[in-house]
């Protein structure tokens, strides 16, 4: 890690952990889960913009996790902090998308995994606006099957409430994130089988629904396409038939 990306990440850590446990008052249990070295997945619910900065500042160990490219090509002061924060947080700039975006997306997650880091990811691919917890993609099972890196199942409990959608500005709230037991996914199968993909990502979910205690949703998570459409899955629930994928 070059020395000015280890500078940030301290100076952001300093700074923002103190700030952020006096006005979230953060529950964590589970700690000990997290392997102190060696590769490791925190594969988590997704509640909130605040999910990733909650993982990373209240995690025993430095976490790395994607995060849009558009938090990185800001310009003036604005786009410099954006960027120092970020940065020193362990988020990497992605662009977001489909087919090679995603495969892309995965392959940095690899190279952090590969170099014996820890990586945050959310099978669900993007935030809960009804609380239920969405089937998973199956994009953390081929992490964890090619790199060999064992899965901890993360719960986020309160952050929906400290930013909730549409809202600018984080409210205070109390959070609480528990670090489950880490697997072992290896007994699946290899990674480029789709069925091991796929039940492998069941076992995941199941174990962050344990920690959460949410509703499963048993449909995949897919972004509304307008603001209209936002408003309407936040004020109802769907149908769990409907958005199902093909596995």
């Amino acid at each position: 890690m070059p020395g000015s990306t280890k500078l940030a990440t301290s100076m952001s850590r300093a700074v923002v952990t103190p700030l952020a446990r006096m006005l979230w008052r953060p529950r964590i249990i589970g700690r000990k889960h997290v392997p102190k070295h060696g590769p490791v997945i925190l594969a988590s619910n997704h509640r909130s913009f605040i999910d990733s900065p909650a993982i990373t500042l209240m995690a025993p160990r430095k976490v790395s996790f994607l995060a849009k490219q558009e938090y990185f090509t800001g310009t003036g002061l604005r786009g410099a902090v954006s960027r120092a924060f970020f940065g020193g947080i362990g988020a990497i700039g992605v662009e977001r998308g489909a087919g090679a975006a995603a495969q892309h997306a995965l392959d940095l997650g690899l190279e952090r995994l590969e170099a014996g880091e820890a990586f945050a990811i959310y099978p669900e691919g993007t935030r809960s606006l009804d609380g239920r917890l969405y089937k998973g993609r199956t994009g953390v099972a081929w992490l964890a099957l090619t790199s060999g890196a064992p899965v901890v199942p993360v719960a986020l409990t309160g952050t929906e409430h400290v930013q909730p959608v549409g809202s600018r500005v984080p409210k205070l709230a109390k959070v609480t994130i528990e670090f489950g037991e880490p697997m072992d996914l290896s007994s699946f199968g290899d990674a480029s089988s789709g069925r091991a993909r796929r039940h492998a990502t069941d076992a995941v979910m199941a174990a962050i629904q344990a920690l959460s205690g949410q509703e499963p949703a048993n449909a995949y998570n897919n972004p509304p396409a307008t603001i209209v459409e936002r408003v309407k899955q936040v004020l109802r629930r769907d149908d769990p038939k409907q958005a199902v994928e093909p596995d």
